[in-house]
């Protein structure tokens, strides 16, 4: 970014206090073919002086600001861009132009991105200074620069458009992939809430020896000594049963 040239730091928060290295003699820019006066007097507006012009204006983008340099009215500079034969010096003038708004654009996007240099002040003192990003500017150049993601253009979307069936997509993605996870969860729950019910009634009829009736039950799946377990299988449904069977036997809910 180019340094200010203000004195003061905190003056310098205009493109006046800003201006980038104008254009080499060999820039093309000022190659253009000038306007000759047929009989040029001694205030006429110069070859030279119309590079000049350019020149200045294409480092600091501002007419004003050119004009004065070279000594000259934006009076006498705008009738001099609307004579025939100025078409070269009217199309070098507004080249001079883009090119400067693409410095200042260049200068907002460095500002927002990496901050403006300012004071850090206590009691009147200042004790130090620090890099303070423009969340504004930067929304506003995202939104220019990018309009289809964060201009108008975004909070119009709609149905039907690119970007809306792109996200309905995701989100149908994410909500069946919400419901497999319930339901293998709800299932893993009820398989382990079963085993936990057989393994209680187990250990009573364990405690109740002879007099305890059997045992019936959906799951019928026994250790060797007897002890209801999980169902054979192995899926998702049952391993976390597993989990969950382990924390009832650790924590009895009931």
């Amino acid at each position: 970014m180019t340094e200010p040239t203000r004195k003061i730091a905190r003056q310098a928060t205009s493109v006046v206090a800003h201006t980038a290295p104008e254009p080499e003699d060999d820039d093309p820019l000022l190659g253009f073919a000038p306007f000759l006066h047929t009989a040029p007097r001694r205030n006429s507006i110069t070859p030279d002086l119309q590079r000049r012009f350019v020149a200045t204006l294409a480092a600091t983008g501002i007419v004003k600001v050119a004009a004065k340099r070279i000594g000259k009215s934006l009076e006498a500079l705008y009738k001099l861009r609307a004579r025939p034969g100025a078409e070269g010096f009217a199309s070098a003038w507004d080249a001079a132009l883009e090119r400067g708004a693409a410095r200042l654009e260049d200068m907002a996007m460095e500002r927002a991105l990496l901050g403006t240099r300012t004071p850090i002040v206590s009691g009147g003192e200042i004790l130090g200074h620090w890099d303070k990003p423009d969340n504004a500017l930067l929304r506003f150049l995202l939104a220019h620069r990018l309009p289809a993601r964060y201009g108008a253009q975004a909070r119009e979307v709609g149905p039907g458009h690119p970007v809306w069936e792109e996200l309905a997509a995701q989100a149908r993605a994410e909500v069946a992939e919400i419901k497999r996870t319930l339901q293998d969860e709800v299932a893993a729950r009820a398989i382990a809430l079963q085993t936990f019910r057989r393994r209680r009634l187990w250990r009573q009829r364990q405690a109740a020896g002879a007099r305890a009736g059997d045992i019936t039950d959906a799951w019928e799946a026994e250790d060797a000594e007897g002890k209801p377990q999980l169902p054979a299988w192995d899926d998702a449904a049952v391993r976390r049963a597993r989990t969950i069977l382990a924390e009832m036997e650790a924590d009895p809910p009931f």
